[in-house]
């Protein structure tokens, strides 16, 4: 009786999964319907490229993207069509167009197309690029890449490590942990620890402190000398008092490019101070790192090899999509003893262990294959047109700064040692931080090109990044154009309410 009705209950088990089974099979589109999503999602890409030029830098629209909202889930599909209409009203229209060479507000990720046909395969393929065991390939992939990054920064690639990450500020957290967890010092006695950096330094620094547990430890912004740069005798000076003062000096961040100013911090003489009193020194170089690649950039960025750990951005420098930052870490056994855990379920991973896998260097276990947007590029065009691409930006923000110093009223900040520039016009008349949140509010409502503003001594400037691979003198030209034309529609605005 017993296996009677186990039979039975088998049998209504059977029946339940093959129902299950029917609607789930949805999930597995045939080769037909994947062709048809291919060739749809490739018209739609290659109509936003080709009209690319034509599209606004920054738009406002009525909705801002809340359209979505009218649209929830439902238990039945949607065509494709429908949907991808609804993605380029709500997503693609509104907001900075980052894929544009004329949006220079902010660093923007560049969105090579290679990068995204990586993204493509390593989603279609679903390599799990975290252990060694599970895709010998894909890290070794990664680890080549990273090899490659430490031999660009000047370390020795066999006795450095590092991670593809997210982006710079998990890159940047990565590295504060590893300096903390090879320090001696309890945690509780963080009080006593003194952590250097400017003002300029990029706020996920801060962010990291306060995730690490290290917020407790004193916080000291060393002034900045003329060019925004951190200034090594002020740093020397707070270091010698700190230590007559019982304080431990404990990691120096500096900075190979700033976010706000592109500056270059001198890390000769920061590393030779941190060397002499034992700090950990950690370069933040998400946005000039790769500059490294061409002749321009290695004259402004020296000695970024004595750092102990270093992030670097490739969607900023490498003008891959959002998503791709990178650290790394002089040595790489630091950086494994901060990461590396272990777990029963994974003894495969432990005994086929033949590469560090990503996971032992990463609070990432899950990971995207992110190697494969990286690499496929940069074997795809090879190494030269990147170092053209960003030595061209260092120029275009010279001759951006030169052409700005010839308008009538403006001024500008120090010439720009990688490619990013800041400029105020000052009226005669009226208040100029007023007058140029207009300026900048006329821009962007006219919205063919996109700048932000910055607070650099408490005083309000426009900025402007060069940092696109679509940014060239072309674009260069319409921006200055338009900030021609602006500046004279507020003036004449400003007159007539005088």
């Amino acid at each position: 009786m017993k296996s009677k009705r186990l039979r039975f209950n088998g049998d209504i088990m059977k029946e339940k999964l093959r129902r299950l089974e029917e609607v789930s099979r949805q999930l597995e589109p045939d080769v037909i319907k994947r062709k048809n999503y291919f060739d749809q999602i490739g018209r739609y890409a290659e109509h936003y490229l080709q009209n690319l030029d034509d599209k606004p830098a920054y738009q406002e629209t009525e909705k801002q993207g809340a359209g979505l909202y009218n649209h929830p889930f439902e238990e039945e599909p949607e065509p494709l069509e429908d949907l991808l209409e609804l993605v380029e009203q709500e997503v693609d229209t509104p907001g900075i167009n980052t894929s544009s060479g004329r949006h220079l507000g902010y660093i923007p990720g560049g969105g090579l197309y290679p990068g995204a046909l990586g993204d493509y395969l390593a989603a279609v393929t679903n390599r799990y690029a975290g252990i060694y065991f599970a895709s010998p390939g894909a890290v070794r992939m990664e680890n080549q890449l990273i090899r490659w990054l430490a031999e660009l920064i000047g370390f020795d690639p066999e006795q450095a490590g590092g991670n593809l990450t997210s982006g710079g500020s998990l890159a940047n957290l990565i590295g504060l942990v590893t300096a903390r967890d090879n320090t001696k010092v309890p945690i509780r006695e963080f009080q006593n620890m003194v952590i250097y950096a400017t003002n300029h330094t990029h706020h996920c620094i801060h962010k990291s402190l306060n995730i690490t547990g290290m917020h407790e430890a004193v916080m000291r912004h060393v002034p900045m000398d003329d060019g925004y740069r951190m200034d090594p005798e002020a740093l020397q000076e707070q270091i010698e008092k700190d230590e007559k003062d019982g304080l431990w000096p404990f990691i120096v961040v500096a900075s190979a490019g700033t976010t706000n100013v592109g500056a270059v911090d001198p890390l000769d003489k920061i590393a030779d101070i941190a060397e002499q009193h034992n700090a950990w020194l950690h370069v933040d170089a998400a946005y000039g790192g790769f500059f490294l690649l061409c002749e321009e950039g290695r004259k402004q960025i020296r000695h970024l090899d004595r750092a102990d750990s270093v992030i670097m951005d490739p969607h900023k420098g490498l003008f891959l999509p959002y998503g791709t930052g990178a650290v790394v870490v002089r040595d790489k056994q630091k950086l494994f003893r901060s990461q590396h855990y272990t777990a029963d379920y994974m003894m495969e991973a432990q005994e086929n262990n033949h590469e560090i896998s990503p996971a032992d260097m990463s609070p990432e276990l899950t990971k995207h294959f992110r190697g494969l947007r990286m690499w496929l590029p940069l074997k795809l065009f090879g190494l030269k047109p990147f170092r053209a691409a960003l030595e061209e930006k260092i120029w275009l923000a010279r001759f951006l700064h030169r052409e700005l110093n010839k308008i009538d009223g403006l001024e500008t900040g120090p010439s720009p040692e990688l490619s990013i520039t800041f400029f105020r016009y000052v009226p005669e008349e009226g208040d100029a931080d007023e007058f140029n949140k207009k300026l900048l509010e006329k821009i962007r409502d006219d919205g063919h090109i996109f700048l932000s503003a910055t607070r650099i001594d408490s005083i309000y400037y426009i900025r402007a990044a060069v940092m696109s691979f679509r940014t060239h003198l072309k674009q260069i030209e319409e921006v200055l154009q338009t900030i021609r034309d602006n500046v004279e529609v507020v003036k004449k605005n400003s007159e007539m309410r005088g």
